[in-house]
């Protein structure tokens, strides 16, 4: 029998809605999936889940389904037509939305009976700091934020920074500017909202790239598909593709962090050998 590898696990979050943190997480999963890698997509947004629909994909069941205890995760779990096994959130069941803390890390545990080599899960989770999502962040081994160039997706970024660095104890974490007009503007929005982090929190966060503005990005949402089929020449498309080039050259993370996470087994059973 061979062995089960590690998965890297990364959150993609946001301090508030309407930033484009689904359309991260769906093109980020496409864009690793396309370089060859095994890519699961947990739609965590759970009150708004879309992430099927962007991926032009249709779900018999979904996360309500799982937690009524009438499917398994197995069950519910679909392959996309880009290959990426998807696991759909259920959109405007108001139970979800409100999900406890301890509901969101049996979700998390339960993730230890599916089957077979992923080499990375990309957990789309609401945006906020609600119970569930916290739990959800904690229990990846990166997170990346989500933040566009306008005053409250700054404030609102900064806040949700605030709290895992402060209250959660949480490092890894990523800023990811999204429709920045260049590469220039998203690391300079970086270096502004890093040097408030370093000065008041204590703690520096991370950079990779940035994501430029691209009407094709929209073009591709309403065709449901990622820019990156629909528009493989676009400058977003080639900023995707950085991103997930930059995600796999990043450190393997080989240990849990001491709280409750996705694949736990697999950290905890990982070989020797480097």
């Amino acid at each position: 029998m061979s062995e089960i590898k590690n998965t890297e696990v990364i959150g993609i979050a946001s301090g508030k809605g309407g930033v484009g943190k689904t359309t991260i997480a769906i093109n980020l999963a496409v864009a690793l999936s396309q370089s060859g890698n095994k890519v699961m997509l947990f739609d965590a947004d759970l009150g708004l889940a879309n992430a099927q629909i962007a991926l032009g994909a249709r779900a018999e069941y979904n996360l309500s389904h799982f937690l009524a205890g009438q499917k398994t995760l197995e069950e519910i779990t679909i392959t996309t037509r880009q290959g990426i096994r998807l696991i759909p959130g259920a959109s405007g069941v108001q139970e979800l939305a409100g999900l406890s803390h301890v509901q969101a890390a049996s979700i998390v545990q339960s993730f230890s009976s599916l089957a077979g080599n992923i080499d990375y899960l990309i957990v789309d989770v609401a945006a906020g700091i609600s119970p569930s999502v916290l739990a959800f962040l904690s229990a990846c081994q990166r997170r990346f934020i989500v933040v566009q160039d306008d005053p409250s997706s700054i404030a609102d970024a900064y806040g949700t920074i605030k709290v895992l660095t402060q209250e959660m104890n949480l490092g890894e974490i990523y800023l990811l500017p999204n429709h920045v007009r260049t590469q220039s503007q998203g690391w300079k929005l970086y270096q502004r909202l890093n040097d408030v982090c370093a000065r008041f929190l204590g703690q520096s966060i991370q950079y990779l790239t940035a994501i430029e503005q691209d009407e094709m990005v929209l073009a591709a949402l309403k065709k449901y598909q990622s820019v990156l089929e629909l528009a493989p020449g676009t400058a977003a498309a080639r900023d995707f593709r950085r991103l997930a080039e930059l995600t796999t050259q990043l450190r393997p993370i080989n240990y849990p962090s001491g709280g409750m996470q996705f694949f736990m087994e697999r950290l905890l059973n990982r070989p020797n050998t480097p």
